[in-house]
C-alpha cells in the first residue's frame, strides 16, 4: 500500500500529514513529493519513506499511489501561490488513487462548510485513511 503525501510552500501541513501517518501506519509505504525543497525536506525529517520535489515526481508518483494525500489545492491549477501546475493539478484529479483531500480555504478557494482547526481536520483525514486502510487490506 503506498501513500504519496503533496504539499508545498514550507510543508507545514506535509510535515503533520506524515508524522501522523507514520505513527498511525507504520507499515505503509510513505512517499513525500514536496513542490519545493523546504516542503520536501519538511517531510523527509518528518518519516517519509522517499522523497522527491517537483512537477514530474508529482505526476510519477500519482500513477504508483494508491491513496493521496494533501492540501485540497493539489487538484487545483495554479494553487498554492502558483506552486501546483496544470499539469501537476491534472495528475492528482485524474489518478486511480483514492484522494483525501484537506480542506484549506486558501490559494482564492473558498470550502463551504470548514470551520475546525487543522488538528481537527487532520484527525479526520486520519480516520478516514484507517477506514480506506482496513477496506483494502481486508482479505476478499
Amino acid at each position: 500500500m503506498t501513500t504519496l503525501v503533496i504539499d508545498g510552500q514550507g510543508g507545514k501541513l506535509g510535515k503533520s500529514l506524515v508524522e501522523n501517518i507514520k505513527k498511525a501506519f507504520p507499515q505503509v509505504e510513505l512517499m513525500a513529493v514536496g513542490t519545493n525543497s523546504a516542503a520536501a525536506e519538511a517531510m523527509r525529517r518528518a518519516g517519509a519513506d522517499q522523497t522527491a520535489t517537483g512537477e514530474n515526481p508529482v505526476l510519477v508518483a500519482c500513477r504508483r499511489a494508491q491513496i493521496i494525500v494533501g492540501p485540497i489545492g493539489i487538484a487545483v491549477a495554479d494553487a498554492l501561490m502558483g506552486e501546483i501546475s496544470p499539469a501537476m493539478a491534472n495528475a492528482v484529479a485524474s489518478s486511480s488513487a483514492y484522494r483525501v483531500l484537506i480542506p484549506m480555504n486558501l490559494c482564492s478557494t473558498y470550502v463551504a462548510g470548514v470551520n475546525q482547526k487543522s488538528s481537527a481536520i487532520i484527525d479526520d483525514a486520519m480516520e478516514h485513511i484507517r477506514q480506506l486502510l482496513a477496506q483494502i487490506e481486508a482479505p476478499q
